[in-house]
């Protein structure tokens, strides 16, 4: 593995498990104060990566589909939440899968500012920690755009699935639901088996592509206001 690769894995390591550890701790403490305190009794509301971080959905699995050029995604190891006990369960079940999400889009406007002070307070090229440093702020950035948005689609596990359930009819929503039991091998199907049998088809790019973009353009407008480029 050469040096360059490593380099290019270290880059997106970082901000995707800062990502992740925040998005998940997220969901918890939405839980807790809506009722439910599951997440904090099993501890998972910690800041702590290695109680959140996958072996294999995400390390592994989003390392091999990039290799192979396939669509990159992956998971963390869900915070536990029992619906049961939130006061609302049909309506703060939707709270709380949004608060994924929000806490990413959150932390790619917090990426903002500091890629903003960053251009304001140390505004030569040509120092080496400084490009690092862009780099890896705009990377983290992009990361957390993308999986606010992609955890929004409406395809179960996705956080997304949870809002849907949530706004359908009651008959609706347990049909809905059932598709909950098919996991991950729903997701590789859609977004993998199928993109390569059918290379027209796609979901990612139609549903997350545009306001990825419109997202990241108010973003970056923001770091450009900040810091005055």
């Amino acid at each position: 593995m050469s040096w360059a690769l490593i380099h290019q894995i270290l880059i997106l390591a970082l901000p995707l498990v800062v990502a992740i550890v925040f998005h998940e701790i997220a969901h918890g403490y939405a839980a807790k104060l809506l009722g439910d305190p599951t997440a904090s009794e099993a501890r998972r509301l910690s800041l702590n990566p290695l109680r959140h971080v996958d072996l294999v959905g995400t390390i592994l699995l989003p390392g091999m589909l990039a290799l192979a050029r396939l669509p990159v995604f992956g998971w963390a190891k869900p915070v536990p939440v029992d619906k049961w006990r939130l006061r609302d369960p049909r309506r703060d079940m939707m709270i709380v899968a949004a608060a994924g999400p929000a806490s990413n889009i959150v932390m790619a406007v917090l990426g903002a500012v500091v890629l903003g002070l960053l251009g304001r307070f140390v505004p030569r090229p040509d120092i080496a920690w400084a490009n690092e440093a862009v780099v890896v702020v705009a990377t983290f950035i992009q990361i957390n755009l993308f999986l606010a948005l992609f955890n929004l689609l409406p395809i179960p596990p996705f956080d997304g699935s949870h809002i849907v359930e949530g706004l359908l009819p009651q008959q609706a929503a347990l049909w809905y639901a059932q598709f909950r039991r098919l996991g991950f091998a729903l997701v590789l199907v859609l977004l993998v088996v199928l993109p390569r049998l059918f290379p027209g088809f796609s979901l990612i790019e139609p549903l997350v592509g545009p306001p990825f973009e419109w997202l990241y353009g108010h973003v970056l407008s923001l770091a450009r206001l900040i810091g005055g480029f």
